[in-house]
């Protein structure tokens, strides 16, 4: 996918690369490259990053259940869940812990064959067509860090709309592009935009961005949260973007915040917190949980 390209802003409020690259090399990508290649640690996607960071992961992870009861509390214990792109599998393991039913699909062949072994109903699909269990709907839909892949988000928008039950939650979660703090620091530390990176990422989405794009398509937002705002250690001096090392001590400083407030019982504090950031367009990553209409 070594094309030349621009980022255009759409007409819901995201932007988007174009020329777009096909689905078909899309599809190849993930499937030979995405986990084993150089881009094995992008977006904490690799096996090794995400079992190492176990503890952070089931804090996630467990903040995120804890939103689908605080919509409808039926699915404090019960429900079918389809994770998109679901990678190895690591969130589905937890939820299925929970007493859901899992499915996933993923075009990394490795991945899968991870995530059946744990016993989840995982299939080897690529991802153009989200109907990979035959018609099938789901209680719970979750993409999570997906989104800013796919091709053409708005037809991913459109077939959740058919696989989606009426009473069902959707989820997604894609990196909070062009912040204030991320382009005060890019300009801070006369840096480029880093974070426009193809064929990794092809879209590149806000709060406000994301929840136009589901508004329209008449979902209705539930709750907006943010992740921890990184791009803060940039205007502290942190250059972690030309560092990696100073990258890893960044983030063991953002888990340390979020495990210190924890153990404190502070978790509702730290939710509400991150809410509010979500609020400013603010935060790393952003997640929006909404319900068709």
């Amino acid at each position: 996918m070594d094309k030349k390209f621009k980022v255009i802003k759409n007409n819901y409020g995201f932007y988007q690369i174009n020329p777009t690259p096909s689905e078909e090399e899309i599809t190849k990508f993930y499937a030979e490259e995405f986990y084993t290649g150089e881009y094995k640690n992008f977006n904490d996607s690799s096996l090794e990053v995400q079992l190492n960071d176990e503890e952070f992961f089931h804090g996630r992870w467990n903040d995120i259940y804890q939103n689908f009861i605080e919509i409808d509390k039926k699915f404090e214990n019960k429900a079918e869940i389809l994770d998109v792109g679901c990678g190895w599998g690591l969130a589905l393991q937890f939820f299925k812990k929970k007493g859901y039913d899992c499915y996933g699909f993923d075009p990394a062949k490795e991945a899968v064959e991870y995530g059946c072994k744990k016993g989840l109903k995982i299939k080897h699909a690529g991802l153009k067509s989200l109907d990979v269990f035959d018609g099938k709907k789901f209680d719970i839909i979750s993409l999570f860090n997906v989104l800013e892949h796919m091709s053409d988000p708005v037809e991913v928008i459109k077939q959740i709309k058919k696989i989606i039950k009426k009473n069902g939650i959707l989820v997604i979660d894609v990196p909070n592009e062009f912040n204030e703090f991320q382009l005060s620091g890019r300009d801070t530390h006369k840096l480029n935009d880093w974070w426009i990176a193809p064929p990794n990422h092809l879209n590149y989405f806000s709060r406000d961005s994301l929840v136009n794009l589901l508004e329209k398509f008449d979902f209705e937002v539930k709750i907006c949260e943010a992740s921890f705002p990184l791009e803060m250690f940039l205007l502290f001096g942190d250059n972690y973007v030309k560092d990696g090392k100073l990258g890893s001590s960044c983030h063991k400083k953002r888990v340390a915040f979020e495990q210190n407030l924890r153990k404190q019982g502070k978790t509702k504090f730290l939710k509400k917190f991150y809410r509010t950031l979500a609020n400013l367009n603010l935060g790393r990553q952003v997640a929006v949980y909404a319900c068709p209409k």
